[in-house]
């Protein structure tokens, strides 16, 4: 264990290119060290600080106290720990939730923070009791030949609910083997809120999660596969978020998933509702709680989308709704995936997979768009938008000399980018080198041109002015060291932009080495705002796919940022009074949500960043005090909306870009008055 002084400064502890915990003043790190660094910095860049630091060993004791001593609100939760199990227990519980081993973490997050305390069920009555809606849920389970035990531990997952106004509708499929009847019969005699039916013959598993369907009388269906498991809360917390969302047809839950021996593991903490993440994979059948007659009147379970059935259907009921669809950030459900599970995807995955493809291809062509869904990363889907008449596009180029950098981008733009009406602008800030005047010269040929923006370097202003000179529909932001690495990179992104609550599209940034740069930024993480997942592998998959499905973000780095003209002049374009270097493209896309638009971050538009190359670092000598000042307007100014990205589940860490579990989660119970109870 470590201890590390800090200052007003957020210091960052690194093994080698290893976080270990961002912003803390006590870590726990592993017995063999041999590189370590600080870094500086709270957003999209981080400077590493040349200093020299020591380490000192603690013990167990010493390491309590500086974790109390630099977290007080820790002492609470620690005092009833030391006075219902003891000193050892107590420690042991600090040291999970204050000192997690990024080894094994989901487990010490789940006996942290994800266990019901003795006490909770029947706080969790007197909660219900509270509910001005009492909702009944039908539980729609589909059957067929499932294991017993795994039959037996999703009916006794559903008994023991803590929520009592619950059916169970369970259809078996025709199921040859006798033991089924045996259990389900066995588990319905005396629970009158168990009911059965059985099929006389096979009719895959939208017929028979219609005929489950038939037997429900709740006023909202939640779906559960015949193998998997819910969570003893989980109907208390979807009927508080209908009590809190009255007007809403859709829920959905976190989940993880169980192996073999029935542990948890790999649990997926979801964004928000991700209209375009959603045409990439599923992400809310798991736990989905749906109204009824909503369901119902988009004509139930479609034949012919086996194996992609609650997609389709969830496809449908987001394009019916009215309703805001809504998340309910805690691990509900547990889905049961090891070797030898046999769910209908898994043995008929390109069957489902195609199904999933016409699903979206159809929901896509409600919405008024030609496009082609194919095979995605993971096995989840690609779309691709086909527009007949492209938009013209204004790029702009803030410079000052590097005329190699600068021409690099230009020839990548002219040459290697395939897009049939662009508007070149080099906004000039005081370049004074004879190969950048006679760069300028020859792109003019081209048709680039050269605006003088002179003065300080404010990139808010300099971009602000030179888009008073553009013709486009629409502008595209653009460092100028930036390298083009395929042709079709702008066509991806100005095709998202067809969606017309689309705002802003952002772009996939590599870093020289191939190692990531930019795939969309999360707000509050490191305390303003950090790239997603920073520095994974090229071809990384990232979490659940979010490194390869296109997906809506908070916030995309103006780096390359693609925005619909009308709305940047809405808005009032950049803040070029505040924020004259730093933190602008957050402040800029934040105001974009708040204006009603989406902003998209695709991987399928792919570029080169050679970071700050013709800058350098706003984080070093005397640009660091510019960069404080500008780091705590952002603070002042958003508050709170920096600490509650939709897109970032409030169980993940502020502290990392990485998804790691937070110690604590940002988000408790309802029935519990504090994060640490």
């Amino acid at each position: 264990m470590v201890c590390v002084k800090r200052n007003a400064q957020r210091l960052s502890l690194r093994l080698g290119r290893a976080p270990i915990l961002d912003g803390a003043s006590i870590v726990r790190i592993p017995d063999e060290v041999t590189d370590v660094f600080l870094r500086y910095g709270d957003a999209t860049e981080q400077a590493e600080i040349n200093l020299r630091i020591s380490l000192r060993r603690l013990s167990k004791a010493q390491a309590m106290l500086a974790i109390l001593g630099a977290n007080p609100s820790q002492f609470r939760s620690f005092h009833r720990m030391l006075t219902g199990r003891g000193a050892k227990a107590a420690i042991e519980d600090l040291f999970r939730s204050a000192l997690p081993i990024r080894t094994d973490n989901y487990r010490s997050w789940i006996a942290g923070h994800d266990c019901l305390s003795d006490d909770e069920p029947q706080q969790i009555r007197q909660h219900i009791d509270t509910l001005e809606n009492r909702p009944v849920f039908s539980i729609i389970v589909p059957a067929y030949e499932t294991p017993a035990g795994a039959l037996r531990a999703m009916i006794e997952s559903v008994k023991t609910q803590i929520y009592p106004d619950w059916e169970l509708c369970i259809a078996d499929d025709g199921s040859k083997s006798p033991y089924i009847r045996e259990v389900l019969e066995d588990a319905a005699a005396g629970e009158s809120r168990i009911k059965l039916v059985f099929r006389s013959e096979n009719g895959n598993i939208s017929a028979c999660s219609n005929t489950a369907m038939e037997l429900a009388t709740g006023s909202y269906l939640a779906l559960l596969d015949h193998d998997d498991v819910l969570a003893p809360h989980a109907l208390a917390m979807m009927a508080d978020a209908i009590n809190a969302h009255p007007d809403a047809d859709i829920f959905y839950s976190d989940e993880d998933k169980l192996d073999d021996e029935g542990r948890r593991y790999d649990p997926y903490f979801k964004p928000d509702f991700n209209r375009e993440l959603l045409y990439g994979q599923n992400f809310i059948s798991h736990l989905g709680v749906f109204r009824t007659s909503a369901v119902k009147s988009v004509g139930g379970f479609r034949l012919g989308f086996e194996g992609s059935q609650d997609y389709d259907l969830v496809l449908r009921l987001v394009a019916a709704t009215h309703g805001p669809i809504v998340h309910v950030p805690h691990v509900l459900y547990h889905w049961r995936l090891y070797p030898g599970a046999g769910t209908f995807s898994s043995t008929q995955h390109d069957r489902a997979s195609l199904a999933a493809r016409s699903a979206i291809r159809e929901q896509l062509a409600s919405r008024g768009q030609t496009a082609t869904v194919e095979a995605g990363i993971a096995g989840y889907h690609r779309v691709r938008r086909h527009l007949v008449n492209w938009p013209r596009i204004s790029i702009v180029i803030p410079t000052r000399d590097h005329a190699n950098l600068l021409e690099e981008c230009l020839q990548g733009l002219l040459n290697k980018t395939d897009y049939p009406d662009l508007d070149i602008i080099v906004a000039d800030n005081g370049s004074s080198e004879p190969a950048t005047s006679a760069l300028f010269a020859s792109m003019a040929a081209f048709g680039v041109r050269v605006v003088a923006c002179p003065g300080e370097f404010n990139y808010s202003k300099i971009n602000n002015d030179a888009v008073k000179q553009a013709t486009g529909d629409h502008i595209l932001f653009l460092n100028n060291d930036i390298s083009i690495l395929e042709p079709t990179w702008l066509k991806e992104m100005a095709a998202h932009l067809a969606e017309t609550d689309v705002g802003a599209v952002g772009a996939k940034l590599l870093y020289p080495d191939g190692t990531l740069q930019h795939a969309g930024v999360t707000l509050g993480v490191l305390g303003v705002a950090g790239h997603t997942q920073r520095g994974a592998a090229k071809d990384s998959f990232g979490y659940f796919g979010q490194l390869g499905l296109a997906r809506d973000v908070s916030c995309a780095t103006a780096a390359c940022l693609l925005v619909r003209r009308d709305v940047f002049e809405q808005i009032g374009g950049f803040d070029q009074d505040n924020l004259k270097v730093a933190f602008n493209d957050v402040d800029l896309c934040i105001r974009i949500g708040r204006s009603g638009h989406r902003i998209v971050w695709t991987p399928y538009a792919s570029l080169m960043h050679h970071e700050s190359k013709s800058r350098g670092s706003d984080v070093s000598g005397a640009k660091l005090k510019r960069f404080e000042q500008e780091r705590i307007y952002m603070r002042e100014r958003w508050g709170s909306i920096l600490d509650t990205d939709p897109f970032w589940n409030p169980n993940l860490s502020l502290d990392s870009n990485d998804p790691e579990p937070a110690f604590p989660p940002r988000v408790r119970r309802p029935w519990l008055t504090t994060n640490s109870d």
